[in-house]
């Protein structure tokens, strides 16, 4: 397995569940040109929307929860900054950053 910046897993390589959730939202996001915007509302789940990042929630649109470890799993194999995963014969190239929005703590994927 490679860095946080470019992970690749192939057809024979196990890829973890956490990152095929994050492909998923990350494709979500590519089709209507936002980001992917996870924030911890609890500690056991994590909500995950797709929008553009201001201070309103009422620019981002909902797209279900994921469990806290997952979400964790994802935080530990990405890093801050410009990440690419290639998950199957798909490629994500991404800016993974942090923001507040409101006064929820918000990690940010940004395809880029």
């Amino acid at each position: 397995m490679a860095t946080g910046s470019g992970l690749v897993y192939g057809p024979q390589g196990q890829t973890p569940a956490s990152l095929l959730a994050l492909a998923g939202y990350l494709e979500l996001s590519l089709d209507e040109g936002k980001c992917v915007v996870m924030m911890r509302h609890d500690r056991e789940v994590c909500s995950v929307y797709i929008g553009h990042v201001t201070a309103e929630d009422d620019e981002l649109t909902g797209y279900g929860a994921i469990a806290a470890a997952v979400a964790d799993e994802i935080l530990e194999l990405t890093q801050a900054g410009v990440n690419r995963i290639t998950v199957g014969e798909e490629s994500y190239r991404f800016v993974r950053s942090f923001t507040h929005i409101g006064d929820v703590g918000a990690v940010v994927f940004a395809p880029a």
